[in-house]
C-alpha cells in the first residue's frame, strides 16, 4: 500500500559524487538477487563508465525519502528497428527491502516510464530473474507483459578484453 512516505520520494539523476552510494546499492541489489559473486564493479569503473571518458549513454537515478536513499535505477537507450524508435532499457531497478511495499518502487518505475514517454521512446524493457516472483508480480501490476517469444543471450567479456 502506498503511504504518505512514498509521496515524498525525490528521484534525481545520479552525479559523480554519488558513485560510492551507487556501488553500495548495486552490491545490496546483487546480494538480493543472489549474484554478488558476479559484481566486479569498482567506484573507479562506475565513475569512468557513467560520468567519465568511457561513458556510453548509461544513466543512473537515485530515489530518496527525505535524505535517505531508498533505491536506484540504471538505464540506457536501445533502438527498435521494427518501431523505428529508441526504447528505454532498465538494466537494474532496486528498492531497499526495509522500505518495500510503501510505493517507492512504483514511484521509481513511474518516473522511468514518464522519462521514456518524454523522450519519445517506443517502449520500455527490462529483464527479470525467473525465480523473482515478487518482482514479477510487481511488474504485472504495473501493466507489464512478459515476452515469451525470445530468450536473452550473453557473451561475457573479460575486463581486459573490453
Amino acid at each position: 500500500m502506498t503511504t504518505d512516505l512514498a509521496k515524498s520520494i525525490r528521484i534525481v539523476p545520479a552525479t559523480e559524487k554519488d558513485v560510492p552510494l551507487l556501488l553500495t546499492l548495486i552490491c545490496e541489489f546483487s546480494e538480493h538477487v543472489k549474484l554478488r559473486h558476479h559484481v566486479v564493479a569498482t567506484e573507479e569503473l562506475l565513475r569512468r563508465s557513467l560520468f567519465g571518458e568511457d561513458r556510453r549513454g548509461a544513466e543512473a537515478l537515485i530515489g530518496y525519502a527525505g535524505n535517505q536513499p531508498v533505491g536506484f535505477a540504471v538505464f540506457f537507450h536501445n533502438f527498435s528497428t521494427f518501431l523505428g524508435k529508441p526504447g528505454l532499457y532498465i538494466e537494474d531497478i532496486y528498492v531497499r527491502p526495509e522500505v518495500r511495499g510503501k510505493g517507492y518502487g512504483k514511484a521509481m518505475f513511474g518516473h522511468l516510464l514518464n522519462l521514456a514517454r518524454t523522450r519519445r521512446c517506443g517502449r520500455m524493457e527490462w529483464s527479470c530473474l525467473d525465480w523473482n516472483e515478487r518482482a514479477i508480480a510487481f511488474y504485472k501490476k504495473m501493466g507489464a507483459v512478459a515476452q515469451d517469444d525470445s530468450t536473452t543471450y550473453r557473451i561475457a567479456l573479460h575486463p581486459e578484453e573490453s
